[in-house]
């Protein structure tokens, strides 16, 4: 008698993963920062401050403070599902644009003034974040904002705004050595030469000198600048509000910068990415 065993393929019992590997792990960190201020707008009932200026009087604010918490809780989430991924990144784009926006009228009333160009500066790199896993992961189709075209044009937007923060820490020099570790010596000194290092790492992306070096160097900064100086600040003060808001808010600005940085490539301005996009399986 003669018994006939059918052979199966092994890959036959492979399933693939519900997560998105690709752009991991700034895809994870920038997530999580999403999903970090959202949970804080449904506790507070409120926009990330200063970060997110709604005006009071607009209509329907608080409902508006709500919605937006949790669009950022469901994108935030569904950046790490491979079904909602594309569109996550669409609407978290799209939504970083409007974000702006609203920092946007500040540089036109008193452009005169560091500060307001630091706080546009501020949205505009977690905005490149969005934009840059926008044209990986959005499908965006024949645009300059996606593909490779996109990463790019998302990556000089990143450089162009780390200047003036950079710049910041030079004019505002007291108020940026206060936020310096009590027990770091020679708090301007790590003021001023944060400072230099944030300009030159947008010069070195803007114009291809070491620019993933370049990029790098920042998105470490804005990360070590997290763990120092606002995780120590919630530690000591758990109920108050804004070192919770600074937290996630920088949290999602390092994320973004992880984001870029990961994606930089080297090359000059008028270099093109040889990088083939990524999927997101």
């Amino acid at each position: 008698m003669t018994v006939k065993v059918q052979a199966r393929p092994v890959l036959e019992f492979a399933r693939p993963s519900v997560f998105v590997a690709a752009q991991q792990p700034g895809l994870a960190l920038f997530a999580m920062g999403m999903v970090g201020m959202g949970v804080l707008g449904l506790v507070v009932g409120d926009f990330a401050m200063q970060w997110q200026p709604v005006a009071p009087w607009f209509p329907a604010r608080k409902a508006l403070a709500y919605g937006a918490a949790l669009l950022m809780i469901a994108c935030g989430a569904g950046l790490q599902l491979r079904a909602t991924v594309k569109w996550s990144a669409r609407i978290l784009f799209a939504y970083s644009i409007v974000w702006a926006l609203l920092k946007a009228p500040a540089i036109v009333v008193a452009w005169r003034v560091e500060g307001v160009w630091l706080g546009f500066g501020e949205i505009a790199v977690l905005m490149a974040g969005a934009w840059t896993l926008f044209a990986r992961l959005g499908e965006g189709g024949d645009s300059w904002t996606s593909g490779e075209r996109g990463v790019r044009w998302a990556r000089y937007w990143f450089a162009v705004w780390l200047i003036p923060i950079g710049l910041s820490h030079i004019v505002y020099p007291e108020v940026t050595a206060s936020y310096v570790p009590a027990w770091l010596p020679n708090r301007l000194f790590w003021g001023y030469l944060t400072g230099a290092g944030q300009i030159a790492s947008g010069l070195g992306v803007l114009f291809g000198v070491l620019p993933r070096v370049a990029a790098w160097c920042e998105a470490g900064q804005i990360v070590i600048f997290t763990l120092l100086v606002w995780a120590p600040a919630i530690l000591a003060a758990p109920k108050t509000r804004l070192p919770w808001t600074a937290f996630w808010i920088s949290w999602a600005i390092g994320a973004a910068a992880w984001v870029v940085a990961q994606n930089t490539v080297v090359g000059s301005w008028s270099e093109a990415s040889q990088v083939l996009p990524e999927r997101a399986d």
